[in-house]
């Protein structure tokens, strides 16, 4: 079940947001007369998937708060309440990232092994996150999707993207799968509001070899970092950490391929996936 029960009764409207979401979805089906199988087709989803969001066992996505709103005439309530929900698809100690995330205006990122969540196509963020082995694997990768909002609304961040090269050469889920992601990055590459730069080969060690990091960007105050680790991540906003975050960075720009570079190199890697 999703992250944010934590003991409580996941069927207590009182419990969690989660809950309540549930509650109210079944209370304003049954108002209107509405089969499970009938919201189902709407959205579209299977029919259980309804059972279990009104039972609290599974985030909805965006797209079915949409649909709750526009097939009850529930003007808007339905996706407000949505950005309340969604965040507990995601582990405790991550929600004050994807909160920040959400209102940053640029985002700078650094990986040494994968394609950052941010960037993922569903089928490869589905790869990546079925190796942990979660219980909740369809609704963690809901999340991870609908992360990638920020990307399509008005005042969207610009997002400078700096990878391995052995990132783009590894294989995740398969060929058609990192064919797909390879589209997906050259898509964005190519993008003006968007930079991504790839670390070749030869470079074997540099200032993010350390591990995955990301520096988020707001016009109203100042940078926050915010570091991957195993077993979960942790956010550092002291000016020396944010000044020596930025100084790596700006290292690891100079020892990555030129953008026009980095997008050649994709799409002749994504050539050799489509041979």
């Amino acid at each position: 079940m999703p992250a944010e029960h934590d003991g409580d009764d996941p069927t207590d409207p009182n419990a969690s947001t989660l809950a309540h979401f549930g509650m109210e979805v079944r209370l304003e089906r049954e108002r209107h007369q509405v089969t499970q199988m009938d919201l189902a087709a709407e959205v579209p989803c299977h029919h259980t998937l309804v059972q279990k969001i009104e039972t609290a066992k599974r985030v909805p996505s965006f797209r079915f708060a949409e649909t709750c709103d526009r097939l009850f005439d529930a003007h808007g309530r339905f996706t407000r309440l949505w950005p309340l929900v969604i965040k507990y698809a995601f582990p405790a100690w991550f929600r004050p990232y994807v909160e920040l995330e959400m209102r940053a205006n640029s985002v700078r990122l650094s990986h040494p092994y994968l394609v950052p969540g941010l960037l993922q196509t569903e089928d490869y963020a589905r790869a990546v996150l079925r190796a942990g082995r979660p219980r909740i694997l369809d609704d963690l990768v809901d999340a991870r999707m609908d992360r990638q909002r920020i990307l399509e609304r008005a005042n969207a961040p610009e997002v400078w993207v700096i990878l391995e090269e052995g990132v783009i050469h590894r294989e995740v889920g398969g060929p058609s799968i990192m064919r797909g992601q390879l589209e997906r990055l050259l898509t964005f590459a190519e993008n003006p509001a968007h930079v991504i730069q790839i670390i070749p080969r030869e470079v074997t060690v540099h200032a993010g070899s350390g591990g995955p990091f990301v520096i988020l960007g707001f016009q109203d105050s100042g940078d926050v970092v915010h570091v991957d680790a195993f077993p979960r991540g942790h956010l550092l906003a002291e000016p020396d950490d944010v000044k020596a975050s930025n100084w790596a960075y700006d290292l690891l720009k100079a020892v990555a391929l030129s953008p026009d570079d980095s997008v050649s190199l994709l799409g002749s890697t994504l050539k050799e996936y489509a041979s």
